[in-house]
């Protein structure tokens, strides 16, 4: 099963290659990465998807184990909480002017956009949850997919709170009693 992560880590070189090299490591596959700075310069957002073929037992140590890490602020396993995830992909389609109303179609359908038009082919832009996407690469490959990027998926819980953390050598809390913006150096 997939298990989704969010950590908090310092904005600093070689961050990412420790967190990489503690998956690898382990030997747990990520499934997907997404990582880019937050409202803070200083601070950087993962979202890490990870497959956890020994479910919780496997999501306890992964968590365990990225806070030991110097560089990590903070680490919260989202997967089984309300939660909003979203994934990007940009589809090259080779399709010939004929055709192009068949993908603006597609595109209408899926909420996606075109957001490029050459003689020869169109860039669609599609956003939203894992399955949505596949869907439309589905529906889209037969037409012709020549290139194809994903940014992963991003995730952030619902509501007001940050839901359960489990930090080593604590019992279970809520964000409300650990103030993330106290822990950034």
């Amino acid at each position: 099963m997939n298990y989704t992560f969010i950590a908090l880590v310092e904005n600093k070189p070689g961050v990412l290659n420790r967190v990489a090299s503690l998956f690898r490591r382990r030997n747990f596959n990520i499934e997907s990465l997404a990582v880019g700075r937050t409202d803070n310069p200083e601070v950087s957002r993962m979202t890490i998807v990870v497959d956890c073929p020994n479910g919780d037992m496997d999501a306890h140590r992964i968590e365990a184990n990225l806070y030991k890490l110097v560089n990590v602020i903070d680490v919260q396993d989202v997967t089984h909480q309300p939660n909003v995830t979203r994934d990007l992909a940009l589809i090259k389609v080779m399709v010939k002017p004929e055709r192009r109303a068949e993908v603006n179609g597609l595109a209408e359908i899926f909420r996606a956009r075109i957001v490029d038009v050459a003689p020869d082919s169109v860039i669609v832009e599609i956003t939203g949850t894992e399955d949505k996407i596949e869907g439309m690469i589905e529906l889209l490959r037969p037409i012709g997919i020549v290139e194809m990027v994903r940014t992963g998926q991003v995730s952030m819980t619902r509501g007001v709170h940050d839901g359960v953390r489990r930090m080593p050598g604590m019992s279970d809390r809520h964000f409300a009693d650990v103030s993330v913006a106290a822990m950034v150096p």
